[in-house]
């Protein structure tokens, strides 16, 4: 049975190690402890009886939203006929099998083949390997260094780590380790140049990977991985005509594309992928939270036909290939995952990711577009962020210790609404299930305005 709300309290504080978390301050009581004990749409419930609305989906997760019975039963089904099989030489089970071919359906045009992992960051690190095997596959052994961006997130390994590239994720863990390098993200709001336009800044950014490709040399440089619009980095739509521009400087080098769609597959920006809605052209796409909405642990790689080709050749030439987890296509999380993709059909979820989260934003920007401590309000699809500033007219940003973003994001959850705080700003983060109603995003909008001006002194 589970202990009362306050025996779970004190033994999460002398027993559980929080991810993502300070634990020192945990520990000693500084940060509170809340425990989640159901949730059903768009609200969660915790063990003392609180209400909120979780408008970030977890950690952009819940698609499909809290309580959907569908999934329930097709994990439970899954698990009374057949809870675990490998899928080592050959050996498969129906439920990945019947999912990769749902996944391959859905895919922008070329891809091929599905492997699955149980968390994003496995599966990028699966990309990697790709990666490197692929060159020397194709006989390019130099061909290994791979290019992401500051304030990319893509894991949190050591290797996916190193990919991320924000601070947190290095500090005190000797990251990031080559062969990881990191270009400029493509965040308008605060490019260096302000006389720039979109085009123009995409331009630089497209410029620069082009002299970083040069300066190490081509034939070192095997792949560029980056997410469609930075997630975790700040919630940041690239700029007009940057995934363009981006692409030809990587087919001119034969760079291969790493399309990292953790965050936004299945959905999240109003199409299926959100290659299908920048224009990408990728080699390999990362999915992973979208793929089951969080009711269970799976990930995977969409392996291109171009990358697959090569895959085969080198099993050909070197035999099977030495890759692979014991809970790679677990059974009951690609249950999950059929009944989830299901979901996301029947409920016309990515239609309404478009049509909610376009008044969303726009209510968003209305409400608080002209705060005087509103920088940007900005976002695609169902996600959405608003930047604080010290000084909007000449962007000037707080100090990082007054922690505005984490005020603004504690005063929204007293007021029953759920939102992060970005790291490497004051950024408030939102991303909500797809199954938002416009009342809801109404709420949400409200309460974030009051939020802000409780912050910062407004009436």
């Amino acid at each position: 049975m589970l202990g009362s709300s306050n025996e779970l309290t004190a033994w999460d504080r002398d027993h559980f190690f929080h991810p993502a978390t300070h634990v020192g301050a945990h520990a000693r009581g500084e940060i509170p402890t809340r425990v989640i004990g159901a949730g059903e749409g768009v609200y969660v419930t915790d063990t003392s009886g609180n209400i909120s609305l979780d408008a970030f989906a977890g950690l952009f997760c819940v698609n499909v939203g809290y309580g959907r019975q569908k999934i329930v039963e097709a994990i439970a089904d899954q698990a009374r006929k057949l809870a675990y099989y490998h899928a080592f030489v050959g050996h498969g089970t129906e439920a990945p099998i019947r999912l990769s071919k749902m996944i391959i359906d859905r895919a922008p045009k070329g891809m091929s083949r599905v492997y699955f992992g149980t968390s994003g960051s496995d599966a990028n690190e699966t990309n990697i390997k790709l990666i490197w095997y692929y060159n020397n596959v194709l006989g390019r052994p130099e061909k290994k260094k791979i290019i992401s961006r500051w304030r990319g997130y893509h894991g949190s390994s050591v290797m996916t780590g190193s990919l991320t590239g924000l601070e947190l994720y290095h500090k005190a863990f000797d990251l990031p380790r080559p062969p990881i390098l990191h270009t400029e993200a493509p965040y308008y709001f605060r490019r260096a140049d302000r006389l720039m336009n979109e085009e123009q800044f995409a331009q630089a950014c497209a410029d620069k990977l082009d002299q970083m490709i040069v300066a190490e040399g081509p034939d070192t440089i095997a792949a560029f991985i980056g997410e469609p619009i930075l997630g975790a980095g700040g919630i940041v739509p690239p700029p007009a005509r940057y995934w363009e521009k981006i692409q030809a400087v990587l087919r001119k080098y034969d760079v291969l594309l790493v399309a990292d769609e953790v965050v936004t597959g299945f959905g999240r920006l109003g199409t299926m992928f959100g290659s299908d809605h920048y224009g990408i052209t990728p080699d390999l796409i990362t999915v992973s939270k979208g793929l089951t909405s969080a009711y269970a642990p799976l990930s995977g790689v969409i392996v291109s036909d171009k990358v697959w080709q090569v895959v085969v050749k080198g099993s050909d030439q070197l035999g099977p290939i030495g890759h692979g987890w014991t809970y790679s296509a677990h059974p009951i999380c690609a249950a999950a995952g059929i009944a989830n993709l299901e979901l996301i059909d029947e409920l016309g979820l990515i239609a309404n990711a478009s049509d909610t989260g376009a008044c969303f934003r726009a209510e968003l920007t209305g409400a608080l577009g002209d705060h005087r401590n509103v920088g940007e309000v900005r976002g695609d699809g169902l996600m959405a962020a608003v930047e604080f500033v010290k000084d909007r007219d000449d962007r000037v940003f707080f100090d990082a210790s007054q922690k505005v973003g984490p005020q603004v994001a504690a005063a929204l959850l007293e007021r029953g609404v759920i939102a992060r705080a970005l790291p490497q700003g004051d950024i408030l983060g939102l991303a909500p299930p797809l199954c938002l109603t416009k009342d809801e995003a109404d709420i949400i909008v409200q309460k974030t305005t009051d939020a802000i001006n409780a912050v910062f002194g407004d009436p």
